[in-house]
């Protein structure tokens, strides 16, 4: 099987196993090989296969069952659900985090653990250092690890689930966004994150929710402006 050698190697990766599993190679209710026979079979990274499963995990098209595996659960894309992410723009992509994310906040604040907070302060440190340093691609990626940890620390599989299925489109939105804002307005909020984490290392839901529905508004407000800055 030849290495994948584009730019994109998550998407190109979720692209091939898709074809694999679209093809009939693996049926309905079938486990997927294991993420280090992926790693050898299309020569990419662990950390690519991870983030490919979890696209394909987007499409509708596998799960993860817990100390089971990985396995498929249908052999096509939901075209339905394709074509709604399709035409979701940045508003509605926030709509829908702000009912997941700011839900998922206050509870993170009830039942973190100290390994939720050591991946928060990881993953916040990462965003920090991409804000700084980093392309858009990169800072996108962190600060969707860091709102993922945060979802996580709910521990709520089902929020968890639905965080999963919706981030490729969360992923592309932050991405438009940054786009469309060439003085990099949207950038420079890494205190709006580090309030969020510290309510939750305080136990604070109140604080926590606040903050997380108040980061989401800022990104709606500057989505607002550079729309109306461009008409």
């Amino acid at each position: 099987m030849a290495e994948l050698r584009r730019f994109s190697l998550v998407e190109q990766a979720a692209d091939q196993l898709a074809a694999r599993i679209t093809a009939g190679e693996w049926e309905i209710g079938a486990k997927l090989p294991t993420e280090s026979a992926l790693v050898g079979e299309l020569g990419v990274g662990r950390s690519t296969v991870r983030e490919a499963i979890k696209e394909l995990r987007g499409r509708g098209l596998i799960e993860a069952r817990q100390g089971s595996g990985v396995f498929v659960i249908a052999l096509e894309r939901s075209e339905e659900w394709g074509a709604v992410l399709r035409r979701a723009d940045i508003d509605d992509v926030l709509e829908v985090r702000e009912a997941l994310e700011v839900k998922a906040t206050g509870l993170a604040a009830e039942r973190r653990d100290a390994r939720d907070l050591g991946r928060l302060k990881a993953t916040l440190k990462s965003r920090a250092d991409a804000e700084r340093v980093g392309s858009d691609d990169d800072l996108v990626d962190a600060d969707l690890e860091f709102h993922r940890a945060v979802v996580r620390a709910a521990h709520n599989p089902v929020l968890s689930e639905l965080f999963e299925t919706f981030a490729p489109r969360i992923r592309s939105a932050m991405l438009d966004l940054l786009q469309l804002s060439p003085d990099d307005r949207h950038r420079h909020d890494q205190n709006a994150h580090s309030v969020i984490m510290d309510a939750i290392r305080r136990r604070d839901p109140a604080t926590a929710t606040a903050a997380m529905l108040d980061q989401l508004e800022s990104d709606r407000r500057g989505n607002e402006q550079a729309a109306s800055e461009s008409e």
